[in-house]
């Protein structure tokens, strides 16, 4: 009855509260929200005095939460105190932890990759090893929310775990002592071919803009007069962070963005308030389907500004501004309070979370999506994520590329081939033999249910009807069998065909775990379209592209 108490206590404090910040504008809506929060608070105290089982007033109002939240879109979430460090993370890109990651691997937690420098690595724990206990309980069947919570904790706390290194028959035991694990915004930046410079930028946390500035002078040390910014996979963070960054390439005084939310104090106009580090050098921004919110502010900013060239596949399309506040008992709550505008007065926002069909969110009806106009003049479009000023087709079998990433295929051929081979090249120098490609298309074929399981899902459905039917004819099933060993054989042969795409893949995941992941980053360069696409507009397009239309110019 304590924790009921308590929690009553907050729901009256907010209704005695909410008249006092209620603004004049909000007044039609005030007898609303009383009423349901009365509501709310009854049904709560009913059914904890009534309900047949006993029921845990925290977890009652933790899915009362979370079901009102899902409501609305996916970004606004709720962090109850025991879930502090998410909030924190999203901020900072920082946590308390060993500094690896860990995933369900052929039914054992895996490790997928450690971080250089950081506890796990400097306990000798390895991409590949098997944590099977942790503070010596047995982690089998363990949810990843929980194995987690186990391998965060307070910097400076110790954590006992129970390892099996990869090829090694026994346990050993680990004593790994927790830090402050902030990984890089920027994992890797170099200096390619024709002095073009290079930097992946993951994050948009509180650091990414000073990664980027320090990148960025590095390489122009080294004598870098183009520069490509790579956002792939960047699903955003900070918008302060993504304003800094493209201030780093157009004048003092510029509009970046804008948002536009409810309040007054969400109708803000962005500007870029320091002097650039360079206004002429050629700028290419690589996006795909997941670079999303600051990168699409980023990339969006610059191509509405006509000072950068945009290569990859349109971009995710999320248009939403979040900010975290804190709520009572050390809560914490992410909640969108804005959409964003880029230079030219569009929004990007793909999908509209206030038209729900069925549950899901539809996409901006296409006959609402407008044109508008950049600097010099070229047209671009809302609604539908940033289109690319040089759109890289994306195979034709990227379903087959998507699920051999998603099911982590290419990692676990790389454990199977980090069994057999003590030491590799440097990155940027390994490649993997004919033989060992084969070796990986049997491996995939071998296991082939778990990345193209459509394939599979309706012949073992039809085999399992057929076992149950004693009468069927026996040609039948020999049939069904001919036709598993034709979709087998076939999948071999898109495998094969596939071989120049999925090789980098394959050889970028085995440098990585040698090497960590910014050599990973390294090696996958030098078999990369998109740097090779931008590499061939720096030369041949990059001033025509950005030009517009001849004599026009934005007013």
């Amino acid at each position: 009855m304590k924790i009921l108490k308590h929690t009553l206590f907050f729901f009256v404090l907010s209704l005695s509260s909410f008249s006092s910040f209620a603004q004049p504008e909000a007044s039609t809506n005030y007898f609303e929200v009383v009423k349901n929060l009365e509501i709310f608070t009854d049904v709560f105290r009913q059914l904890d005095q009534l309900y047949v089982e006993e029921a845990a007033p925290g977890n009652l109002v933790n899915t009362a939460l979370n079901g009102m939240l899902a409501s609305l879109d996916p970004y606004t979430v709720y962090y109850p105190e025991s879930r502090i460090e998410d909030a924190m993370y999203l901020q900072t890109g920082m946590y308390g932890g060993v500094g690896a990651r860990v995933d369900l691997v052929n039914g054992r937690n895996t490790v997928l990759e450690v971080f250089e420098s950081f506890p796990a690595y400097k306990s000798g724990l390895r991409a590949g090893d098997i944590i099977t206990h942790i503070g010596g309980k047995s982690i089998d069947g363990i949810d990843l929310d929980n194995l987690e919570d186990g391998l965060t904790g307070t910097p400076g706390s110790v954590v006992n775990l129970t390892v099996i290194h990869l090829g090694k028959p026994s346990a050993i035991e680990l004593a790994v002592t927790r830090e402050s694990i902030k990984t890089p915004d920027v994992p890797h930046f170099q200096l390619l071919e024709n002095n073009v410079g290079y930097i992946k930028l993951d994050e948009f946390t509180q650091t990414a803009s000073d990664d980027v500035k320090n990148s960025f002078n590095s390489l122009k040390g080294k004598g870098m007069n183009k520069l490509i910014l790579d956002l792939r996979g960047n699903g955003g963070g900070l918008l302060n962070e993504a304003v800094k960054i493209v201030n780093f390439f157009v004048p003092k005084g510029t509009e970046i963005t804008r948002t536009m939310g409810k309040t007054e104090s969400w109708k803000q106009v962005y500007i870029a308030q320091y002097d650039p580090l360079d206004l002429g050098i050629p700028l290419v921004v690589l996006v795909d389907e997941m670079s999303a919110s600051a990168s699409e502010i980023v990339s969006g900013s610059l191509q509405d500004l006509d000072r950068a060239v945009i290569v990859g596949v349109p971009s995710f399309g999320k248009g939403l501004v979040q900010q975290t506040l804190d709520l009572s008992y050390n809560a914490k709550m992410k909640v969108t309070v804005a959409k964003y505008y880029t230079p030219s007065g569009r929004c990007i926002q793909k999908l509209d979370y206030g038209n729900k069909k069925d549950g899901h969110a539809t996409q901006i009806d296409t006959t609402k999506i407008r044109t508008f106009y950049t600097t010099h003049g070229r047209p671009v479009k809302d609604g539908s994520g940033i289109y690319p000023d040089v759109v890289i087709s994306p195979s034709g079998s990227k379903e087959i590329l998507s699920q051999l990433q998603k099911n982590l295929i290419y990692f676990r051929f790389g454990v199977e081939f980090k069994k057999t081979h003590a030491s590799i090249d440097s990155a940027g120098s390994f490649s993997i033999s004919s033989k060992d490609y084969t070796d990986f298309v049997q491996f995939a074929k071998k296991n082939a249910k778990d990345f193209v399981p459509t394939w599979f899902e309706h012949l073992e459905k039809l085999e399992q009807e057929l076992t149950l039917q004693s009468s069927v004819n026996s040609t039948l099933k020999d049939q069904l069998a001919n036709l598993q060993i034709a979709i087998s054989s076939a999948l071999e042969s898109s495998l094969m065909q596939l071989q120049t795409e999925i090789t980098p893949s394959i050889e970028a995941k085995i440098v990585e775990m040698y090497y960590f992941r910014s050599a990973a980053i390294k090696q996958s360069l030098t078999n990369d379209p998109l740097i090779r696409a931008s590499q061939d507009v720096f030369q041949k397009n990059y001033s025509t592209i950005l030009a517009g239309p001849a004599g026009t110019e934005k007013n």
